[in-house]
């Protein structure tokens, strides 16, 4: 039964199903004075009368925009001819140079930099977005090195095209990418929500403050999470699940600044389901960190760590014994 909505109250079917329609003695008037009351007594979750904030709609069609803008013709409906990718290319970009100067405005607004005063904002958020535009051909390299990783690196993977358009890493790495830039230009909020957007999307969790080295690829990608002071070093491979994390998070905002999260070197590959905690914790070059271990401390270069005594038993379900502290 689907409930009626009418204007001033609210109206709900007859649970007698005869189709008789009970109106709740509340109206929308009084309901929304309720809310009006919570929004007085519980401040911190409301944002009234401030700064206009970024928005995330906006913000995530900039991102899907940005997309089409590293990899023309895998995020587009429609097939873009070379004749026309110029064209293409300069309307688009012109569009997104706009809507994001506007975006980049709102988050210098929210938290001014330092020294810079009112009238200056805007000029400033121009400046930034030029500069993030012109970082898209090195993202672009980067990304070109993920892309092959992920296809030297899974089997499964039948063509670089099918990486592009079907694995979810890429568009998790694509996005920390292009926020890593924001970030780097200490554009609040934005670089965040870009992450997030993808991490909702894809199941990994990018931070975009991490320093990703190239050749990067994370396969199945699903729960896995690299914070925002973790340091990749070149040609790191890892599987699901995998946390790399801080060591506590007991001292909140005090922790803010300081490095939490562990560094991989190169050549480092780390199997389904490991944690690795800490920011002094380093994980040495060309080593192998097996599925669900969990460690704390650092390794030295050409590691194999893995669990060691773990047993396993296989047994026919006839043969199990008649008492068990569980069931089948």
């Amino acid at each position: 039964m689907v409930s009626v909505l009418r204007r001033g109250h609210l109206a709900l079917p007859s649970a007698h199903g005869c189709g008789i329609v009970f109106a709740v003695s509340k109206s929308i008037t009084q309901l929304a004075d309720q809310l009006l009351v919570s929004y007085a007594k519980m401040g911190g979750i409301n944002h009234l009368d401030g700064k206009n904030l970024p928005s995330k709609t906006a913000i995530t069609t900039i991102t899907i925009d940005l997309l089409r803008l590293l990899f023309p013709g895998f995020f587009d409906e429609h097939t873009i001819h070379s004749s026309e990718l110029k064209m293409e290319v300069v309307s688009l970009m012109d569009s997104v140079s706009g809507r994001l100067e506007d975006e980049i405005y709102k988050s210098l607004e929210y938290a001014p930099p330092e020294g810079l005063a009112k009238k200056d904002l805007r000029p400033h958020a121009r400046e930034v977005t030029l500069k993030f535009l012109s970082d898209l051909p090195h993202v672009r390299e980067l990304l070109r090195t993920d892309v092959d990783a992920a296809y030297q690196g899974d089997p499964a993977a039948l063509s670089q095209e099918e990486v592009i358009v079907a694995y979810p890493f890429v568009e998790a790495i694509a996005v920390q990418r292009l926020a890593h830039q924001l970030y780097h230009k200490k554009i609040p909020l934005i670089p965040r929500i870009m992450t997030e957007w993808a991490h909702a999307r894809t199941g990994m969790d990018l931070h975009p403050g991490a320093k990703i080295g190239t050749h990067f690829f994370v396969d199945h990608c699903t729960g896995t999470v690299v914070g925002e002071t973790c340091e990749l070093g070149n040609h790191v491979k890892m599987y699901q699940g995998v946390g790399l994390v801080a060591r506590s998070l007991s001292g909140g905002q005090q922790l803010r600044g300081t490095k939490r999260h562990p560094t991989l070197e190169d050549r480092v590959t780390v199997y389904a389901g490991a944690t690795i905690m800490g920011g002094d914790t380093v994980i040495g070059a060309g080593s192998t960190i097996g599925a669900n271990v969990f460690l704390t401390h650092s390794v030295p270069p050409n590691s194999l760590v893995v669990f060691e005594g773990l047993t396993m038993k296989v047994m026919s379900k006839q043969d199990r014994p008649k008492k068990s502290d569980f069931q089948i």
